[in-house]
């Protein structure tokens, strides 16, 4: 008999999130991917000229570990853990996604119309990675932190700016996949 993998369910991957999040908050530690930028652009030396970098970054080399279990686990989960059976979508999501240019639609998590090479090498792939990564860049520093860190540790903490944070991520990306991704592709 073939075991097919499922993901966790919500009741032990949420408890675990959050057990986490109560070892941090406990430790007086926080989460969030982009501080861990922040730490590998000081330990780089970007310190030297740019004083947002010119801190203690030994102090948070723990959350490095952060870096190294997303590696790790994304690798993990995508040769060991994934389960190779088609999406189940809807006939509409399906319409729309072909109507975008989107070709195999639910036959892969990664569509190749966006992650091949040949996608990503292109002039217009090379701009959108440019344009998105200065934008996400910009965002992340001007919201004072990253999705994972406002929408985990902030929210954990009862932070009301990581709420109107979460609120404005979710209205961005409402934004972008149903006014500006229509353009762009």
């Amino acid at each position: 008999m073939e075991y097919i993998l499922q993901p966790w369910p919500w009741y032990i991957s949420g408890p675990l999130i959050a057990i986490v999040m109560f070892l941090l908050l406990y430790f007086g530690k926080t989460f969030g991917m982009s501080s861990n930028l922040r730490t590998l652009c000081a330990i780089g030396g970007a310190g030297k000229r740019v004083e947002f970098f010119n801190y203690e970054w030994k102090n948070h080399r723990w959350n490095l570990v952060v870096v190294l279990g997303a590696i790790f686990g994304g690798f993990i989960a995508h040769y060991f853990l994934s389960n190779p059976i088609n999406i189940n979508l809807s006939e509409q999501t399906i319409k729309d996604l072909n109507a975008l240019g989107f070709n195999n639609v639910g036959k892969s998590l990664l569509p190749a119309e966006l992650f091949s090479w040949n996608a990503v090498l292109s002039l217009k792939g090379i701009l959108i990675l440019v344009i998105g990564g200065f934008l996400v860049g910009f965002g992340t520093r001007y919201a004072g932190g990253c999705t994972s860190g406002h929408a985990i540790t902030g929210l954990s903490s009862l932070q009301l700016p990581s709420l109107v944070a979460v609120i404005g991520f979710f209205l961005g990306g409402l934004i972008m996949i149903h006014l500006i991704y229509p353009i762009l592709f």
